[in-house]
């Protein structure tokens, strides 16, 4: 979909800012703050539909998807709230006038905020939906009942371990990885399969970067471009390549924070850049542009984009997931035993076509001899800052000690 194709209004498309609002914003106060887009998808015809906001920090963004199942008895499941915008409750409730109400709403993890912040206000549009959250919840600083931050505690259960326990069992299996301790709490992460669409859902696990800027992205592609300049006294041009550029280093920001093609450069110089730069970039990222993008910085997008291949994110490889590597790989052996053709995660490509053994793949880097395979590894040097973090993080006891691959 081109630019214009993007902007172009239908005449029965809301174009009110109101109809955009997340009033809650402050609670997570991270960009787009109070203003979200939503995206509707159908991702496999009368049965599953994504729902995509972008979120980010200093500009750096990316998709937020929540998927909306149909069930066979009638109804829906929805995985993963977002937040509950006019607009995304309209969105929704034109499914429910088709397929029946909200039976049953998702909260696959525990330690993403960003995804616990939306369950409460979106349960409450719901009021007949019952609630089901992942084990082992917690909150930081303070670890508070989820009835304090909103969730409807009389509606709202623990999803057990047997699948057979829930009223949905016919339709979905699903996988509970959560026995990862972290330190302040532990990581936890629900992958559900729907049996009917050959459908795997899953939370922040896996991810596949697309090579242009998704969709929602480009409803307003200030981010994007910002990050397609190669100095603060560069201006802002709108055209497909910055947007395609801007996308592709925002993906090596979000997984390495700093990639072995990203230099920084001195505050002083900084100063200096932003003083000669336009207005609006001097108020960007609070006035400051401390980096410079090595000429090979493409590769290494390249490399990490891997032809579109499935992967884990460096971060939960290197600060989450090789804390324990014998629970993360039993569970990526269940998860692999399921049939499925596609999986939508939460964030990045969407309704991505892979198998079985594509998945069970990704998580070899926690095995001391993995099975040959076609993927390439992500470069060594690209983790370094991720390694940093980790020791500061360890070395402090805020997160526990890595355990060896297996």
């Amino acid at each position: 979909m081109t630019a214009q194709e993007i902007h172009r209004k239908s005449e029965n498309e809301p174009n009110n800012p109101k109809d955009w609002s997340w009033k809650f914003w402050q609670v997570v106060p991270i960009y787009p703050y109070g203003q979200r887009r939503t995206l509707r998808k159908e991702v496999v015809k009368d049965s599953i539909w994504t729902f995509e906001q972008l979120q980010g920090i200093f500009y750096v963004v990316v998709p937020i998807r929540m998927t909306v199942v149909k069930l066979a008895a009638g109804g829906l499941l929805v995985y993963a709230p977002v937040a509950p915008t006019p607009e995304c409750i309209r969105l929704v409730n034109e499914l429910v006038a088709e397929h029946g109400e909200v039976k049953y709403i998702i909260l696959p993890t525990v330690s993403g905020i960003e995804h616990k912040v939306f369950v409460g206000p979106f349960a409450r549009y719901f009021p007949n939906a019952h609630v089901y959250v992942s084990p082992h919840q917690w909150s930081f600083p303070f670890n508070l009942p989820l009835s304090w931050l909103g969730i409807p505690w009389r509606r709202t259960s623990i999803l057990p371990e047997d699948v057979s326990q829930t009223p949905f069992a016919d339709q979905f299996d699903y996988a509970i990885l959560g026995s990862i301790e972290l330190g302040l709490g532990k990581f936890a992460e629900v992958a559900m399969f729907d049996k009917r669409s050959q459908t795997l859902l899953v939370t922040d696990t896996i991810v596949s970067i697309p090579e242009k800027p998704p969709e929602i992205l480009q409803i307003d592609p200030y981010p994007l471009l910002f990050h397609a300049r190669d100095s603060a006294l560069e201006p802002i041009v709108d055209t497909e390549i910055n947007r395609i550029r801007g996308w592709q280093r925002t993906a090596l920001f979000l997984f390495y924070f700093r990639p072995q093609v990203l230099e920084t450069v001195s505050f002083v110089q900084s100063l200096l850049d932003i003083t000669n730069a336009p207005e609006r970039s001097r108020k960007a990222l609070f006035g400051l542009f401390p980096f410079r993008w090595k000429h090979n910085w493409h590769e290494s997008f390249k490399t990490l984009r891997g032809n579109g291949r499935i992967f884990v994110a460096p971060i939960l490889q290197t600060l989450i997931l090789n804390r324990d590597p014998k629970a993360v790989i039993a569970w990526a052996d269940k998860v692999a035993s399921w049939d499925f053709v596609r999986i939508v995660p939460c964030h990045f490509d969407n309704a991505i076509a892979a198998a079985p053994n594509d998945f069970r793949q990704a998580f070899s880097f926690l095995e001391k001899n993995p099975q040959p395979s076609p993927i390439a590894n992500l470069p060594e040097e690209d983790f370094e800052v991720l390694r940093q973090i980790n020791n500061i993080l360890q070395g402090n006891r805020i997160i526990v000690k890595a355990k060896d691959k297996i």
